[in-house]
């Protein structure tokens, strides 16, 4: 990988990160939406690209549809930090992009094809044998437009502006396109790698779900790792997620609310996934990581009677794209009460919208 490119700012590089805030910031920042994706710094020296992710690993090998535009569309010599999407008629699909992790290189090339990738370009790093990182935002902001001034689809300039107002319009206004949010950047800012110093604002609801099981912390079995979510569907309980961010004296208090659901029936719902979870059993959708192999995903059932609230920023598809956060036990609600009906969803709109935006 670092022997593949000679660039003022060398891979791998570990990204500038944001701080969660509640409102649109008011002072000397430029906004952006908050793309949900797959965060990945850019280089390319000449006729080779590399991608790292948010974490150091490398992407390059697939996503070759992005290598072969970021080729045609992004100056020869630069690095780029931006988010790989997928793009569809119902806004961002990011299950689509988790399939493009895949280990067979025929599978790569053929998703390659049915389901293409697109890149959002939003900061720039470096430009020929300049590192930018300690210039201010606005300084790299106006490189990084001019140098992708005349860039196509599937690479896109991210849309920016000065005005909260028009932030705060895209906050809501293109939330049902898939987007997560808004992030603001100081204006003056240099580019500091892996510290929250941007700021981003992230929609949030609440509804009510079904424990229908959890997991473990890190093998730990006094401590509970995460609750396992799951919302009425007809006759059936859909898993859609899990609430896992706890202090350990609070998972080792939340094993003890568990105790009294954790002789469940033999006709649990989830039966078969939890066998399947078991060293050794079939793989079944949920189970194993795609990111980490040796995870244990295995999980210990509940009997489906527990009802939690729990806060949430989107639906995607039917299952939360983010963890759940703990708000608070409902003993006053009836599992079966917990459906779709109850969910609120954002309204749809346009990604067509959201890449053709401008700010003044």
């Amino acid at each position: 990988m670092l022997r593949s490119v000679h660039l003022p700012v060398m891979p791998p590089v570990a990204p500038m990160l944001a701080k969660l805030v509640r409102e649109v910031p008011v002072g000397d920042y430029w906004y952006e939406p908050k793309w949900d994706g797959f965060r990945c710094i850019a280089f390319r020296d000449g006729n080779e690209i590399v991608l790292g992710s948010r974490n150091g690993r490398p992407l390059t090998r697939y996503f070759p549809d992005i290598v072969d535009a970021l080729l045609a569309h992004c100056p020869d010599r630069c690095v780029v930090d931006g988010e790989l999407v997928i793009a569809t008629q119902g806004g961002l699909d990011f299950d689509a992009l988790s399939q493009r992790i895949h280990p067979a290189d025929s599978r790569v090339r053929s998703l390659a094809e049915t389901t293409p990738a697109s890149f959002v370009a939003f900061d720039l790093l470096a430009l020929g044998d300049a590192d930018l990182r300690s210039e201010p935002f606005f300084t790299r902001r106006a490189v990084l437009a001019e140098a992708f001034s005349g860039c196509t689809p599937p690479v896109h300039l991210t849309p920016a502006t000065r005005d909260p107002a028009v932030a705060s319009d895209w906050f809501h206004r293109f939330e049902g396109a898939g987007l997560d949010g808004v992030v603001a950047k100081g204006a003056g800012l240099p580019y500091r790698e892996d510290q929250r110093v941007m700021l981003k604002i992230k929609h949030e609801r609440t509804a009510d779900f079904v424990v229908g099981g959890f997991r473990w912390y890190k093998g730990d079995r006094g401590l509970v790792g995460s609750l396992m979510l799951g919302i009425y569907q007809g006759e059936m309980l859909q898993h859609v997620g899990v609430i896992g961010s706890f202090s350990a004296a609070r998972r080792r208090e939340i094993l003890d609310d568990l105790a009294p659901y954790r002789e469940p029936s033999s006709d649990h719902p989830w039966g078969a996934w939890a066998e399947a979870a078991e060293p050794g059993g079939r793989r079944l959708p949920g189970v194993a990581s795609r990111w980490n192999a040796k995870k244990d995903l295995s999980f210990e059932l509940l009997r489906p009677e527990l009802v939690v609230e729990a806060a949430f920023e989107h639906l995607q598809g039917s299952r939360l794209r983010h963890t759940a956060q703990f708000r608070r036990w409902r003993p006053d609600r009836e599992p079966r009460s917990c459906t779709y009906e109850q969910v609120e969803v954002a309204v749809p709109a346009l990604l067509a919208d959201v890449f053709g935006a401008s700010g003044r």
